[in-house]
């Protein structure tokens, strides 16, 4: 369960939602953590991660890392999956992909954001962290 640390601050035509994320140290589970509710509609511009300890990424058993929007069909909003070569560095954000789907970026007032951590093979530990989100407005 992430802290009470959810940070909703506006900055001019964005708003930035800073939410802590709870550690996954057994590298063959999962944890999926409700994160944000939109408080107005916008657009998803970025979603960056950082992490507490360096991710040090490896082929075949690894992690993934998503945004998912459970209200809108669990549509996937950004995601980064952990191979060789891809790492995050303490103190440096991470930024995670988005989707190239358009109208998975959308959000509705209301909509419920999830922050998914998922085991691929045997996986990799995931330390837990930052994940920002900024959102334009529409």
């Amino acid at each position: 369960m992430p802290r009470d640390t959810n940070l909703a601050v506006e900055a001019g035509a964005q708003r930035v939602a800073q939410i802590r994320v709870a550690a996954q140290a057994t590298a063959g589970n999962d944890l999926n953590s409700i994160v944000h509710r939109a408080a107005a509609d916008g657009v998803v511009d970025s979603v960056t991660y950082l992490s507490d300890t360096a991710i040090t990424g490896a082929n075949t058993n690894t992690r993934s890392v998503s945004l998912v929007n459970l209200t809108q069909s669990s549509a996937v909003i950004a995601t980064l999956q952990f191979n060789s070569g891809v790492n995050t560095v303490v103190g440096t954000e991470k930024a995670i992909t988005l989707s190239g789907t358009a109208a998975n970026l959308n959000l509705t007032a209301g909509d419920v954001l999830q922050w998914q951590s998922t085991h691929v093979g045997t996986g990799i530990a995931d330390p837990g962290g930052l994940v920002v989100i900024t959102v334009g407005r529409t």
